[in-house]
């Protein structure tokens, strides 16, 4: 499931990639990419659900809800918005998901297009352990999004790609959704309505009894 995004065969076009597990996506995920996106001047904003998180394999979290699950969801949240697209890279490569694999494909999907890689500075932070990091900064510009009054500091060494941004985005998370859901308490204020019908139709979240 790759939504085409209309990227001109000439000119310029700047492309935001935001990954992530999406389990479920929420209005806090839609929120900071359309700011990203207003704030840098992008194109198109790009939702990549990843396939096999290899952190989160090398963890104790509860296995996560299937890609198939993920890719709807994240495809009725983004549902009608020209901004947004939504791409199954990572879940049709199989094996784990790594973001340099994720950039190197898309450079070669889109080589006229400019990439700018989206994601929280609590995950940059870590950035060293990633596979290939370094290579990372030659495929994309990095857009480290934070809250407003954060201290973060971007480190010196990779100062000129990366692109700090403060949101506004709501302080919400996908775990606390899916305690939400589990709990079978609303989720109107958190996740898009086609979200939390799609969630109540296929039972996700619920515990096993």
């Amino acid at each position: 499931m790759t939504q085409a995004i209309g990227i001109p065969s000439t000119g310029r076009f700047r492309l935001g990639v935001l990954g992530g597990s999406f389990d479920p996506i929420h209005k806090g995920h839609l929120t900071a990419a359309a700011q990203v996106a207003k704030a840098l001047d992008l194109d198109r904003v790009l939702f990549v659900p990843a396939g096999n998180q290899w952190q989160k394999t090398q963890s104790a979290e509860k296995a996560p809800t299937s890609a198939e699950h993920r890719l709807e969801m994240t495809r009725l949240a983004i549902a009608g918005n020209p901004l947004f697209g939504i791409s199954s890279i990572d879940v049709d490569r199989g094996g784990p998901t790594y973001s340099v694999d994720t950039l190197t494909e898309l450079t070669k999907l889109y080589p006229n297009v400019e990439l700018f890689f989206i994601l929280g500075v609590d995950a940059l932070a870590g950035i060293e352990s990633w596979k290939d990091f370094e290579k990372l900064f030659e495929l994309a510009t990095f857009v480290a999004v934070s809250r407003p009054g954060s201290n973060f500091q971007v480190p010196d060494k990779y100062a000129d790609r990366i692109r700090k941004i403060s949101i506004d985005a709501l302080d919400i998370s996908s775990t606390s959704i899916r305690d939400l859901a589990s709990a079978g308490k609303g989720l109107e204020s958190t996740v898009p309505a086609g979200v939390i019908t799609y969630i109540k139709e296929n039972n996700l979240y619920k515990e096993a009894e």
